[in-house]
Order: structure tokens, then C-alpha cells, then sequence
């Protein structure tokens, strides 16, 4: 559904009166990506890695400084035509909702955008979306601080699908909820999509949510690609140093496993840097990616064991 070729996205550095351009900030530089119909894409990183500026630049919210965007192979510039197939789940419930409009006008916006329907119509399929999200249709006319933060984010995602999109790019949608409430919200997100035929690009730094529900991961450091594979081949059989050290943060929920933990992860952290060469550049940045098999590909010197 969506093919992504050699995207970069550069921000520039201005200093001085006249506030030249003096550099850049590559937080895109050169990757490549696809994303299957009906399936989940995870991109992971830490903060500053690229994966927020690599989603919003497909939805058009960011400027594409080179490479291509194809969606259905058709390329679509999104910042100079709306498409109403690309929708996005933003990352916080409470800033993302306007606080001065009922829920009703909050869910509408897209369809007045794109739809010419009846206030009766209108008002029906609001109450439509509202029951698809497990929300009462006649909280409509609520506002958005008389909901909880769950609520909120399932409001977030009646207002993306309202126009029946293909594909969703969801901006770390559970990040800013508590635990019980994120498994609610996920589960909902995988309900709908099987319902829909919904594809998503699903971006987050916690490895456990991404583990749940993704198909396809690729890691992201520093602007580029590192790893990229299955769910299973990141998880089972990861190859470069970062996703390792990444895959050894993830918490245990057993005590008893926390002296383990905490020897591998400086286990792994003592590989990482003494086998910095074997991953980074000289200017610590990853080189490109090559396959390991049909799925897995990786980023490093020599051959892959």
C-alpha cells in the first residue's frame, strides 16, 4: 500500500542576523520502506531517531526534502492534495482534541471537509462512529475534558476513520495513557482494523506494544534504518548491536529474573561499545542495510553470522 524510496528529510540550522542557513538536521536520511496492505508496520527508536518525522512526512505534515512517497503506486504529494485514504492517530488524547468543541463537530471536521451530507446525515454518522469506537452516541454533544484519557484517544480514532480511510499512522497512541488503559485501547485498534481492512504505520519506543502489534519492524537510529524484519526475526534472532541494547531495556515482570536482566544488559552495553565500528560510521551514523534472508535485513560491516 505504501512504498517509501530513499526519504529524507532535512531540517536547517539558521544562526546570525540575517539567520543564515549554516548546516542541517538530517532527522530523515535515505530509507526505504513498505507497508502491506491489511498489516502493521512498528517503527522504533528512541526520541530524535526519526520515526515521528518519518510519519508525518507520509502524511504530508513535513516537508520531504528528497526520495518518494508512493501510495498504491501512485505517487501523491499530501502537503498539495488532501487525501482522505491517509488518516492520523495523534500521540496525546488531552492536547489533541480541541477543547472548546463538542465531540460531535470534533468527529465531523473530516467529513465536512470531504462530504456533502445533510446535518441528519451528518449527525447519524457521527453517532455511527461513536458506537464503532464503544462510545455512547449521545455523548456527542460532550466535551472533550468530560471523558477519560482512553475515551479521548478512542474519540481520536473515530475521528480518523470517519472517512473510511486505507491507512493510519498512529503517533505513539497509547503512549500517554496508563497500562490497563492501553491494553484496551490496542485491542480496540486491532478489532477495528480487521473489521475495516485498516493498514497501519504504528510508531513507538516501547518494544513490548510494538511486539503485540506488529507484523513488520524496522528499528530506527539516528535518521536511519538499522534492522528491519519480522516481528519474530527482531525478536528471536536480532542481529545489530543497537536492537540488542534496545531488546535488553525491556523490563521483566518477575523478580526473581532481575539479576539476569541487569548482567545482559551491561553485557550488552559493553559490546556496544567495543563493537561500535562494526555498526556506526566514523560520524556514528548506521551504514546502509543489508539482507539476510527474504524478511530481515541489517546494518553493519563484514558478514552477518
Amino acid at each position: 500500500m505504501i512504498e517509501v524510496k530513499d526519504l529524507k528529510v532535512h531540517f536547517p540550522i539558521r544562526k546570525g542576523f540575517f539567520r543564515r542557513v549554516v548546516g542541517h538536521v538530517k532527522a530523515v536520511d535515505g530509507i526505504n520502506l513498505n507497508i502491506e496492505a491489511g498489516k502493521t508496520y512498528g517503527l522504533v527508536g528512541e526520541s530524535g531517531s526519526g520515526k515521528t518525522t518519518t510519519g508525518r512526512s507520509i502524511i504530508g505534515l513535513d516537508h520531504v526534502t528528497s526520495g518518494e512517497i508512493l501510495f498504491e503506486g501512485q505517487k501523491l504529494d499530501l502537503r498539495k492534495k488532501a487525501s482522505r485514504d491517509v488518516q492520523m492517530i495523534f500521540q496525546n488524547p488531552f492536547s489533541s482534541l480541541n477543547p472548546k468543541r463538542q465531540v460531535l463537530d470534533i468527529v465531523a471536521e473530516p467529513l465536512r471537509n470531504f462530504e456533502q451530507l445533510t446535518p441528519a446525515q451528518e449527525l447519524e454518522r457521527v453517532q455511527e462512529l461513536m458506537s464503532i469506537v464503544g462510545l455512547s452516541p449521545e455523548s456527542i454533544y460532550k466535551y472533550p475534558h468530560e471523558f477519560s484519557g482512553g475515551q479521548r484517544q478512542r474519540i481520536g480514532i473515530a475521528r480518523a476513520i470517519a472517512l473510511k480511510p486505507k491507512l493510519i499512522i498512529a503517533d505513539e497512541p497509547v503512549s500517554a495513557l496508563d497500562v490497563s488503559v492501553q491494553a484496551q485501547v490496542l485491542n480496540f485498534m486491532k478489532e477495528i482494523q480487521k473489521e475495516l481492512g485498516l493498514t497501519y504505520l504504528f510508531i513507538s519506543h516501547d518494544l513490548s506494544v510494538v511486539r503485540y502489534m506488529c507484523d513488520h519492524i524496522g528499528i530506527m537510529y539516528k535518521g536511519r534504518f538499522v534492522e528491519s524484519g519480522t516481528a519474530d526475526d527482531i525478536f528471536e534472532n536480532p542481529q545489530h548491536i543497537y536492537t540488542k541494547r534496545l531488546l535488553g531495556a525491556i523490563p521483566s515482570t518477575d523478580p526473581r529474573k532481575r539479576d539476569e536482566l541487569m548482567a545482559n544488559r551491561r553485557k550488552v552495553n559493553a559490546e556496544f561499545e567495543a563493537l561500535s565500528k562494526q555498526y556506526f560510521d566514523e560520524t556514528g551514523l548506521a551504514y546502509p542495510l543489508k539482507k539476510i534472508s527474504s524478511t530481515h535485513a541489517v546494518a553493519m560491516l563484514g558478514e552477518v553470522k
